[in-house]
């Protein structure tokens, strides 16, 4: 098959593509022989699958086009049906003229007559001619009366069965030209003053407050007998409208009444009135467009006469004051009722939409500020601990699905209030099913939890510090003080971010993505999953560098962990007691007492908490690894690192390594990063002359004293008597000179 002759170019424009088909010489048989003479199956299906797409972007354009120019349409529609009428009435006109012209040349060609032929008249033929008038001016009189009677009845089935039959006496008549000119057009017009009179009375009939359905469209009916459509079906509307709004003025809301029930209310009232009408409009004009058209726009216009009033009476205060709920619960209502009308072809949701739009998202970014706010009142006075929730999700009715689950975990009094907010908010938009509403109170759910994340850091103490440098301004927040409060943070940001979240989070997505299943929903839940883990990640590590900023500087500004430490052991001329730095020691004992409390926090998060661990860990580390003051001083200095404290700093390393492993948070990259820094240590020796490892014990040995420290530190070493206090001074002192005569063995 030739490929050129198939337009498959998904690049050129819709009408070049489509250009081919629009030829009048088109034969479809033609083209389907020479695309397909020689083509193999597949071939075969690309073809079908390029026509089948051709066919969904032409039926797009159109719908596109049809949408664009509706008001041009709907403009013309009536310019046509005014265009029909007043055609009507000329037409009548015109009969009118022309039987009166005709009447005229009657009497001209009478009157011009020899005299002869007026002697011939005999007044046989005149007494014949005067009895025929007689005759039918008594039929005439006759046929009026009951005209009038029938009229003044009201019984309007009867009025037009007789005017049809004065019709049909006047095209008898002038088929026949049994009647005289002046006599047809005598008769003519009377015929022509009823039906006037007839439409008349019928249009005061449709305007009339007691005039039921059946009645109404029984008039309407009866005025499109008489050639009156385009009026009868403007009454008909008229007649609607009037009805219905002497039902929303009897619909008034009071001060006790409950938004959403008023919404109700007038809901059904609104749509129902429309759908009737479009139920008569349709029986009786059918699908003519003008009618048509007429009705989409009269149906339109209500509506948004409809929205003005549930504006007005019950999402305008609302919406400004953040009560999303009840915003968005009056605009699913609305929309709920609306969308009834589609199966009589009157889309009108999107017109509703239009109009509540921007209240639903100044409601929306009105709650999500709210949410804030409160979140912000609450945590200037949390306490940060722990507790189940005071509540299940709104007071004043059943509990969510969110709300429910997050009764039975453990939050502070902030966290719970975010998270019960929250979760009403995702209730109130995913029940919408707006997509682009529930888009933008998905970013506002992580804009608040990044806003209560930034609140958690300024609660750490060392927060305060870093405010102070940068000037920034923020929210008053109670200080977490200790550590059991500091990971009280953590543990909130984890629970948030890791199940409540996601969980109120899923009622959104579910409304962007209705039409999809749960694992087409699956890249969403882990990109709003991983968006939500990088905010607690910077909680985590504002918590991690705020414990390492502690081991670190003293409270005076000065630097515990320094290299003087390690240079000043080949200084001094006392045996070193082999243990652990002091600042190694207190990372130990403050990584244990976390490590208990994360694991009594965390349950069923014991990942996390090993992150936590891992993270501290190498805070401390990658500190001094990449600390330039430090290594300058180890490498450069007057003052050199000897073996003596190379061997300190080797055993501070292997302690280190040691309890990470043991407590199973040792990262590979910490465990290179220390292997590193060992390796840096002792270049740094050797960069003096000296050999490194015949100075440094065995490897054994480092093992060894590290985990006769992580015994004593934890209080399970036994190196004197069973009744000697395993936590005491004395203990941890025997300890050391066993391990000191350990190391001297060992050298």
């Amino acid at each position: 098959m030739d490929k050129g002759s198939m337009d498959l170019d998904t690049d050129m424009t819709l009408s070049a593509r489509l250009k081919i088909f629009k030829s009048s010489n088109f034969d479809p048989h033609s083209y389907v022989t020479e695309q397909c003479g020689a083509t193999t199956e597949k071939e075969i299906r690309q073809i079908c699958m390029h026509l089948v797409g051709l066919k969904k972007a032409s039926a797009e354009e159109m719908r596109k086009s049809v949408y664009a120019n509706y008001a041009s349409f709907i403009r013309t529609s009536r310019e046509i049906s005014d265009l029909e009428g007043e055609l009507v009435s000329l037409k009548n006109l015109l009969s009118s003229r022309a039987n009166f012209i005709h009447a005229i040349a009657d009497g001209v060609r009478v009157e011009s007559l020899p005299v002869e032929t007026d002697n011939l008249r005999d007044e046989d033929t005149l007494d014949f001619e005067n009895k025929e008038l007689t005759k039918y001016n008594k039929w005439l009189a006759q046929f009026m009366e009951k005209i009038q009677v029938l009229l003044a009845e009201r019984r309007v089935d009867e009025a037009l069965t007789a005017l049809n039959e004065g019709e049909c006496q006047i095209d008898e008549a002038k088929a026949s030209r049994s009647l005289t000119p002046s006599a047809l057009l005598l008769l003519q017009s009377s015929i022509m003053e009823s039906r006037q009179k007839l439409g008349d009375q019928l249009a005061e009939a449709t305007c009339q407050a007691s005039t039921n359905g059946f009645e109404l469209r029984s008039s309407v009916q009866a005025m499109k007998k008489l050639g009156d459509g385009p009026r009868a079906h403007t009454l008909l509307l008229k007649s609607h409208q009037q009805k219905l709004y002497r039902n929303m003025q009897a619909l008034q809301p009071s001060s006790s009444s409950y938004g959403p029930a008023y919404s109700t209310a007038l809901s059904h009232l609104v749509f129902s009135t429309i759908a009737q009408a479009a139920n008569d409009s349709l029986s009786i004009f059918d699908d003519e467009p003008a009618f048509t058209s007429e009705l989409v726009t009269w149906a339109v216009n209500q509506t948004l006469t409809f929205a003005q009033l549930i504006k007005k009476n019950v999402i305008a205060s609302p919406a400004a004051s953040g009560c999303l709920r009840i915003v968005a619960e009056s605009a699913h209502i609305c929309l709920g009722h609306c969308s009834l009308l589609e199966d009589r072809g009157l889309a009108l949701c999107p017109t509703l939409l239009k109009f509540f739009r921007p209240y639903l998202e100044q409601a929306l970014t009105a709650n999500l500020k709210r949410i804030d706010l409160s979140t912000a009142a609450i945590a200037a006075s949390d306490d940060w601990s722990l507790i189940y929730s005071p509540i299940s999700g709104r007071s004043w009715g059943a509990p969510s699905v969110g709300s429910t689950g997050a009764s039975y975990q453990k939050l502070s009094s902030s966290a719970h209030r975010l998270n019960t907010m929250i979760q009403e908010l995702c209730e109130d938009i995913g029940s919408l099913e707006i997509m682009y509403l529930s888009e933008q109170a998905l970013e506002g759910v992580l804009q608040s939890f990044n806003s209560y994340v930034t609140m958690m850091i300024h609660a750490l103490p060392s927060s305060l510090e870093t405010e102070n440098l940068e000037g920034s301004a923020r929210r008053i927040v109670k200080m977490a003080e200790t550590e059991m409060q500091q990971i009280a943070l953590l543990a909130n940001g984890v629970l948030l971010a890791d199940e409540l979240l996601p969980r109120a989070a899923m009622k959104l997505l579910c409304s962007v993505n209705r039409s999809e299943d749960q694992s087409q929903r699956g890249p969403e839940q882990r990109e709003l999953k991983r968006r939500l883990q990088r905010l607690v990640d910077q909680l985590r590590d504002g918590f991690c560098r705020q414990h390492a900023l502690e081991l670190i500087f003293t409270e005076d500004g000065g630097v515990r962990l320094s290299a003087d430490m390690y240079i000043s052991m080949d200084e001094s001329k006392v045996d070193p007691e082999w243990f652990p730095s002091p600042i190694y020691q207190e990372l130990f004992a403050k990584l244990t007492r976390i490590g208990s409390i994360a694991s009594d926090m965390f349950v069923g998060r014991e990942r996390f908490a090993t992150l936590l661990l891992m993270r501290l860990t190498e805070t401390v580390i990658l500190w001094f690894s990449d600390d330039q003051n430090f290594w300058e001083e180890m490498e450069a200095g007057h003052r050199r690192l000897g073996p003596l404290g190379l061997q300190q700093f080797y055993l501070d390393m292997e302690f280190v390594i040691l309890f990470a492993s043991q407590g199973r948070y040792l990262s590979r990259n910490l465990h290179q990063v220390m292997k590193n820094i060992i390796a840096r240590a002792i270049e740094a020796v050797q960069a003096n002359n000296i050999d490194p490892y015949s100075v440094l014990p065995e490897d054994e040995w480092f093992a060894d004293v590290a985990q006769i420290a992580i015994k004593m530190l934890l209080g399970q070493a036994a190196f004197d008597t069973d009744d000697r206090d395993n936590n005491s001074p004395t203990t941890s002192m025997s300890a050391r000179s066993v391990s000191s005569v350990h190391s001297h063995g060992s050298q």
